[in-house]
C-alpha cells in the first residue's frame, strides 16, 4: 500500500470539501461542520416591541403594540424602517460619532471616524437605512403587562454645556426613565446611565432591558473564507459563545440561564474586524434572551432585574455600551471576557501569543506587512529543526524513486508483494516514508493559527505594506480585475512557489498522482486571488524559506551516494 499517496488524496479531498463548505456559508447556506443547539426558549419571530420580563425562560407572544412601520418599496429589502424620528442627537469625539433619536432613546448611528471605507468616510457600525439596519436600545418592561418607558416613547432631551452627554427623559404609567448617555474622549465606550423613580405605580415590579438589533447582512466577506457575524455573549459560567442568525430563527439558539449579581456578563453583535456590546453592571440579576424580529432583523439582550420599587423609590442601573474595532488590548480592559469577541476558533490558545509577537515585532518597525514577513521568517526559524527533518526525508525518497518504479514494474498486478518488497527498501535504506510528513503535521496547528490572526485583526485594515499594496486585508489587485477576479502579483508568485515545491519534491510514481500535484498550484492560486493580500504575503514568505531549505538539503543529498 504506497501510505504517501493515500495520505495526498486525503489531503486534496478535505480541501475540496473545505472549498465547498466556504462556498456555501458564502451563498448563504448552513455549514457542514456546524453544531445543533438544544431547543430554542424563544419565539422564532416577534413584534417589534420590548421583551417580555424573564425572557429567557418564559417567552410569551403578547407583547406590546409595536412601533408603526413602513412597507418596503417594491422590489427592495424587506428591512425594518420607521416612518418617523424624533430629534437627532449627535454626540462624538475623536473616534466616534454617536446619534441618537429622541423617539425611543435608540442610539441609531455610530461612526468611526479613525476607521475609514474606500471613500474616505468613517465606517459605519450602527446604521438605520432602507438597506441596513443595526442599532442598540434600552428601556423598561414590567412582570403585570403595563407599559412602561421604553424604545417606542417619545423622550424629552437636554445635552450638557460639554457637548459629551445627553439625558433623556420619558414617563408612563407612573413611571419616570432617565437616560444619561456620556461619551468620554478617545473611547469607543459610551456610558449608559438609566435612574427608574416610581412616581405614582402602586406595583411597579420593574425590569430594565438593553438590546443589539440589525439584520442578517454580512460585510466585507469572500467566497473563499468566511467570518462571522452574528450575536455573541459571555457569562462567567459558560464563557464566549456565539450564536448564529440561523439557529435563533430555527428556535435552536442555546441561550444561559439567570446570572446572579457579581457575575460578570454581556451581550454582543460581532462582524468582521467590528463588534458592538451592552455590559451591565453586576449589581442585579440579569436574564439574557435572542429572538428574531420581523423584517429579517435579530435582537439579543440583557436584564436587569430591579426588584419592586415603592413609590417615590428609585433605583439607578449603568451599562456601557463598546461600539468599535476587535481591539485585543482595548477590549479587554472594558469587560472580562469582551477580547473573544475576536475570534480565532479553535486556535485560540496558538494564535493569541502569535499576534501578541506580531504586535511587538509591529512595535520595532512600524509597517504590518514587514510585520509579517519577519515573524513568519521568525516561525519558520523555530521550527528549523522539523522541517529540515521533513526534507531530509523527501530528498532521501526522491534518491530511491527509480528503484520504487523498479519495484512498481516488477510487481505489476501483486501489490502485496510490492508492499513487501518496498517496506524491505526503506528498511534497508533506513527511510522513514512517514518521515516528511510528521513534521510537516505538527507544524500545521501553527500555521492555520497565524492564519486566522491575520484574516481577524483590524490592524491589517488599510495597513499599508509597500508599493501597490496599500491595503493587507484587501486583495491584490496590481493587474487590475479580469472576468470578475482581482489578479495581482502576490498569488502569482503564490502558484510560482508551489510549482517550484512541487518539482522539488519526489515525483508521485503514479501518473494520475502526479498531474494532481501539477494542478494544485494552480487550483490554489485562483483562491489567492480572493485573499487578503497580507495572507497571500505570509504564505508567499513562507514558501520561499521553504524552498530555499529544500533546495539546500536536496543539494547536500544529491551530492551524496545514492542508495544501492
Amino acid at each position: 500500500m504506497d501510505i504517501r499517496k493515500t495520505l495526498l488524496w486525503a489531503i486534496f479531498t478535505i480541501s475540496a470539501i473545505l472549498l465547498f463548505d466556504a462556498w456555501q456559508q458564502h451563498s448563504g447556506q448552513a455549514s457542514f461542520f456546524s453544531k445543533p443547539n438544544v431547543e430554542a426558549q424563544q419565539p422564532a419571530a416577534a413584534k417589534d416591541a420590548p421583551p417580555t420580563t424573564n425572557a429567557t425562560n418564559a417567552p410569551k407572544t403578547d407583547l406590546p403594540k409595536a412601533v408603526a412601520t413602513t412597507p418596503a418599496a417594491p422590489g427592495a429589502p424587506a428591512l425594518f424602517a420607521p416612518n418617523k424620528t424624533g430629534e437627532i442627537i449627535t454626540l462624538k469625539n475623536d473616534v466616534i460619532t454617536l446619534e441618537i433619536d429622541s423617539l425611543g432613546g435608540v442610539i441609531s448611528k455610530a461612526q468611526l471616524t479613525k476607521h475609514v471605507e474606500e471613500d474616505k468616510s468613517g465606517v459605519l457600525i450602527f446604521e438605520r437605512s432602507s438597506a441596513r439596519q443595526y442599532y442598540a436600545r434600552s428601556g423598561l418592561v414590567s412582570a403585570s403587562g403595563v407599559e412602561l418607558p421604553n424604545h417606542t416613547q417619545n423622550f424629552s432631551v437636554s445635552k450638557n454645556a460639554a457637548g459629551n452627554s445627553v439625558t433623556l427623559v420619558a414617563e408612563k404609567n407612573g413611571v419616570r426613565l432617565e437616560k444619561v448617555f456620556t461619551l468620554e474622549n478617545g473611547s469607543y465606550v459610551v456610558d449608559a446611565k438609566h435612574t427608574i423613580k416610581n412616581l405614582s405605580n402602586p406595583s411597579a415590579d420593574l425590569t430594565l432591558y438593553a438590546e443589539l438589533v440589525r439584520d442578517n447582512s454580512k460585510l466585507e466577506e469572500s467566497m473563499f473564507y468566511t467570518t462571522f457575524t452574528g450575536p455573541a455573549l459571555y457569562t462567567d459560567a459558560e464563557k464566549f459563545q456565539k450564536v448564529d442568525f440561523s439557529d435563533i430563527e430555527k428556535n435552536k439558539a442555546k441561550i444561559p440561564g439567570s446570572q446572579a449579581k457579581d457575575s460578570p456578563t454581556w451581550v454582543a453583535m460581532v462582524q468582521h474586524y467590528f463588534a458592538s456590546a451592552w455590559i451591565p453592571s453586576n449589581n442585579f440579576q440579569r436574564d439574557l434572551y435572542v429572538g428574531k424580529l420581523e423584517n429579517n432583523q435579530y435582537r439579543i439582550g440583557v436584564q436587569s432585574k430591579l426588584e419592586t420599587l415603592g413609590v417615590g423609590q428609585e433605583k439607578t442601573e449603568t451599562l456601557k455600551l463598546f461600539v468599535g474595532p476587535q481591539e485585543e488590548h482595548v477590549l479587554e480592559k472594558i469587560a472580562p471576557g469582551l477580547e473573544l469577541v475576536k475570534d480565532y476558533g479553535w486556535f485560540t490558545i496558538l494564535a493569541k501569543p502569535i499576534f501578541w509577537l506580531l504586535e511587538k515585532i509591529h512595535a520595532l518597525v512600524n509597517n504590518w506587512g514587514w510585520s509579517i514577513i519577519l515573524l513568519t521568517m521568525l516561525i519558520k526559524l523555530v521550527f528549523f529543526p522539523l522541517s529540515a527533518a521533513s526534507y531530509k526525508s523527501m530528498a532521501r525518497m526522491k534518491l530511491v524513486q527509480p528503484r520504487v518504479l523498479e519495484l512498481k514494474e516488477r510487481h505489476k498486478g501483486e501489490p502485496q508483494k510490492l508492499n513487501q518488497a518496498m517496506m524491505e527498501m526503506y528498511r534497508k535504506e533506513k527511510i522513514n516514508p512517514l518521515g516528511g510528513c510528521f513534521p510537516v503535521l505538527i507544524q500545521i496547528p501553527v500555521f492555520i493559527a497565524l492564519y486566522w490572526v491575520l484574516l481577524s485583526s483590524v490592524e491589517m485594515r488599510g495597513a499599508p505594506w509597500w508599493g501597490w499594496i496599500q491595503d493587507l486585508s484587501k486583495p491584490d489587485t496590481l493587474f487590475g480585475v479580469w472576468f470578475g477576479a482581482p489578479i495581482g502579483l502576490l498569488p502569482i508568485l503564490m502558484a510560482v512557489s508551489m510549482f517550484i515545491q512541487t518539482k522539488l519534491n519526489p515525483t508521485p510514481p503514479d501518473p494520475l498522482q502526479a498531474k494532481l500535484m501539477m494542478f494544485m498550484p494552480i487550483a490554489f492560486s485562483v483562491m489567492f486571488f480572493f485573499f487578503p493580500s497580507g495572507l497571500v504575503l505570509y504564505w508567499v514568505v513562507n514558501n520561499i524559506l521553504s524552498i530555499a531549505q529544500q533546495w539546500q538539503i536536496n543539494k547536500i543529498y544529491g551530492g551524496a551516494k545514492k542508495p544501492a
